[in-house]
């Protein structure tokens, strides 16, 4: 399995990337024939005080491509809410045609 882990806006730290990676062990479980994944981590300033992260991955999956991304006030919120959405059992039905995504939104 190919891994990408980039950042935009921020820094990736040893801890960030190891913590990736911990948690993508979950989606081995369900998927056999992982070709290639990409984790796009980035923080967008929306106010002077205020920013959002984002987490986005991209599954390249023998017969199917699988994209996610999930928004919090917390990387690491972030990462967990992206991955929670691939170990759902209805994604791997839903990501069966490529392009198929899910969008998740920060809880106002």
């Amino acid at each position: 399995m190919n891994l990408t882990i980039s950042g935009h806006h921020l820094e990736l730290t040893p801890a960030i990337r190891e913590y990736v990676q911990s948690k993508l062990a979950r989606i081995k479980r369900h998927f056999d024939n992982v070709i290639d994944v990409s984790v796009i981590l980035s923080v967008d300033k929306l106010t002077e005080k205020e920013k959002r992260q984002k987490a986005e991955i991209n599954v390249h999956i023998k017969g199917k491509d699988l994209h996610a991304e999930s928004i919090a006030h917390d990387l690491y919120a972030a990462i967990d809410a992206l991955i929670d959405k691939l170990d759902r059992p209805g994604h791997q039905a839903q990501g069966q045609v490529a392009g198929t995504s899910l969008h998740g939104q920060a809880p106002a």
